[in-house]
């Protein structure tokens, strides 16, 4: 079991993230998923269905020890977080499209990510003594993930005003308090994380450049427009990181459960970035570069 800080401070984190994500949405979030259905279900697909699947047979290829598999899978089942909306922003890609799936995702998380983990659980066999999350723990990651949010959408329905006030202070809130609570539980299970580094590291980042390029190529492939494409490769290559470490330490009390989750967390950042720069319109990029008065 991890320390208080990370089995009390992590929870909150998240709580404040999920917070901060309910305070950024509406209802009308939710009906919009209705006006772009197509890139909605293929992000949907691709999330749900075909990203598990394809790390299930990594997990198989790399012979991961059980409790790695598990969490490696968890992480696949985790949702897309908040930080894909940045790198959406940041590459051009249709934030509006975002926050839908974000929003959706988070709500279907609640029944999809007890699913996979317990057939995870159940396949790789990683604790002799525990079956997997149980309907008391599937209720906890109901109340990790969903009752912030529904509480930040409240607040933002009842006082408008106040949520675009708490908007910026919340986001510098959850980013410092996450940032505290991993290096604290970074430092305190330091030998565990290099012993597992080397071995985590390979399967993270290729799981990571899949789910991105399947986010952007398979949209595009089904005549999605490119900055909806943008926009669901970084939903779906970007996972929520701090979900899957939270139920790993938090609901499972297993923290070389949230190892992988926790290398992915560090290492997705530059692999995003990267991946962004490749499949940015660089006919955009061009025109913005030559003067108003030079254009054609």
């Amino acid at each position: 079991m991890g320390s208080a800080l990370t089995t009390i401070g992590l929870p909150v984190a998240l709580g404040i993230i999920m917070l901060g994500l309910g305070l950024s949405l509406t209802l009308a979030d939710f009906a919009r998923v209705l006006k772009q259905p197509k890139a909605v279900i293929i992000a949907l697909l691709c999330q749900l269905v075909l990203l598990p699947g394809i790390c299930f047979g990594l997990v198989l290829l790399f012979q991961l020890p059980p409790v790695l598999a598990v969490g490696m899978m968890m992480l696949a089942a985790s949702p897309g977080g908040t930080t894909a909306n940045l790198y959406s922003h940041l590459f051009r890609g249709d934030i509006a499209l975002n926050i839908s799936l974000t929003a959706v995702n988070s709500v279907i998380a609640v029944i999809t990510l007890p699913v996979i983990t317990n057939f995870a659980i159940a396949f790789f066999q990683p604790f002799d003594d525990q079956l997997g999350l149980q309907w008391s723990k599937a209720l906890e990651v109901f109340a990790i993930v969903l009752l912030p949010v529904a509480a930040g959408m409240v607040i933002r329905r009842l006082w408008p005003s106040f949520a675009d006030a708490m908007d910026k202070p919340v986001r510098i809130a959850s980013v410092v308090i996450l940032i505290v609570v991993i290096a604290g539980a970074v430092a305190s299970n330091w030998a565990l994380l290099v012993s597992n580094f080397t071995q985590l590291a390979l399967i993270t980042v290729l799981f990571c450049l899949i789910s991105l390029t399947v986010g952007f190529f398979v949209p595009r492939w089904l005549n999605v427009g490119r900055r909806q494409a943008v926009a669901t490769s970084f939903e779906i290559g970007i996972h929520n990181a701090t979900l899957a470490i939270v139920i790993a330490q938090s609901v499972l009390g297993s923290v070389e459960l949230s190892l992988p989750a926790a290398v992915y967390g560090v290492l997705m950042f530059f692999i995003a970035f990267g991946f962004g720069f490749l499949i940015r319109d660089r006919s955009t990029a061009r025109g913005a570069a030559v003067p108003a008065g030079e254009r054609s």
